[in-house]
């Protein structure tokens, strides 16, 4: 039986095909019949190519496609080909309708991720996600630092504040034992004065007594002589 598959070529990890016709009884790498065109699925963007018309005389001669070549030629529009030719299309109608089904396929289909790209997708996403979760550490360690300063500041003031408010306060006591003090010594003083005062004053008036009492006592001594001079006159 002929059988159109493809043919693995390329390095370990990195293949391509070429998309072969080829006797079904013999190895996938051995001789083949027609080369028709070349099958990359590991580019960024999967890569066909092949000669339509001659992949469509194969099918027409009874050739069968593997499941894998199957799905290619679909995705080309090779068996679309076919149909349409069945239905008497002429050329150009197949061409104008093979051209519209392609845009229509290529705006409709999502892009689908080759292995590398899906490889290169999820490493990209574990190291967006590695890079948010450092923004996140970094920015609650920010804040954190920032409520600690926010708190050693508060902490400081507070502190100041209180020591103001003591130092005011021992400046108030101090002005107050000081006018005490003060108030004690004139206090002090205006009695130390006014005994001074008093004494001054209590020897003036013993003073005043004793010239008194001198005074008085002379008085009569001063009479009685003048009493005796008029009697021996």
């Amino acid at each position: 039986m002929v059988k159109i598959r493809l043919q693995r070529h390329g390095r370990k990890k990195a293949p391509y095909y070429h998309i072969v016709v080829a006797d079904s009884r013999k190895k996938r790498d051995g001789r083949i019949i027609e080369d028709l065109g070349r099958y990359n699925p590991v580019t960024e963007s999967t890569r066909v190519s092949i000669d339509t018309d001659r992949a469509m005389h194969w099918l027409k001669n009874g050739a069968q496609p593997t499941d894998t070549v199957e799905r290619i030629l679909r995705k080309e529009g090779v068996f679309y080909r076919l149909h349409l030719e069945r239905w008497k299309k002429s050329p150009e109608e197949i061409e104008e309708t093979i051209t519209a089904w392609k845009q229509n396929r290529d705006a409709s289909t999502e892009k689908v991720l080759t292995s590398i790209e899906q490889k290169k997708a999820a490493l990209k996403a574990e190291e967006e996600a590695f890079k948010a979760e450092q923004a996140k550490a970094a920015a609650e360690a920010a804040k954190k630092a920032e409520e600690e300063k926010a708190a050693k500041a508060k902490a400081a003031a507070e502190a100041k504040a209180a020591a103001e408010k003591e130092e005011a306060e021992a400046k108030e006591t101090k002005a107050e034992e000081s006018a005490e003090a003060e108030g004690k010594d004139a206090k002090a003083e205006t009695d130390t004065k006014a005994e001074v005062v008093e004494e001054v004053k209590a020897d003036e008036n013993d003073a005043t007594a004793e010239a008194v009492e001198e005074t008085t006592a002379e008085k009569p001594a001063e009479a009685e002589t003048e009493d005796s001079e008029k009697k021996k006159d």
